[in-house]
């Protein structure tokens, strides 16, 4: 006999749901957004777009892991360039400083 997942019945203190474009976004710098999704003890989510021809501000260096999903454009990352569908992973300790040439979406998460 097999089993199927039931439907839950009403929401959960346990999920929180949002829709992306009723978080407030802020601007990081000249060409980039950011918006901050709802977070836990345990990670935080960004959504980040970046304006044609724009730069992270500064190195970005990571005390816990990074990773972000490239939902649309390229990031470049030194010499690499990833585009959308690309999945990237950044170890405690690494650093980066992403930017783009023709705009770019992505979505990450820090591991807290």
């Amino acid at each position: 006999m097999t089993s199927e997942p039931s439907e839950p019945s009403e929401p959960s203190a346990l999920v929180t749901v949002v829709h992306t474009d009723q978080v407030d976004a802020e601007e990081v710098a000249p060409g980039i957004v950011r918006r901050r999704l709802p977070r836990t003890d345990h990670a935080r989510g960004w959504l980040i777009d970046f304006g044609p021809g724009s730069q992270w501000p500064e190195v970005d260096v990571h005390e816990s892991e990074e990773r972000y999903f490239v939902l649309a454009g390229e990031v470049i990352e030194g010499e690499e360039r990833h585009g959308p569908g690309t999945y990237v992973v950044f170890a405690p300790g690494s650093r980066h400083r992403p930017r783009t040439e023709h705009g770019a979406r992505m979505l990450g998460i820090t591991v807290l």
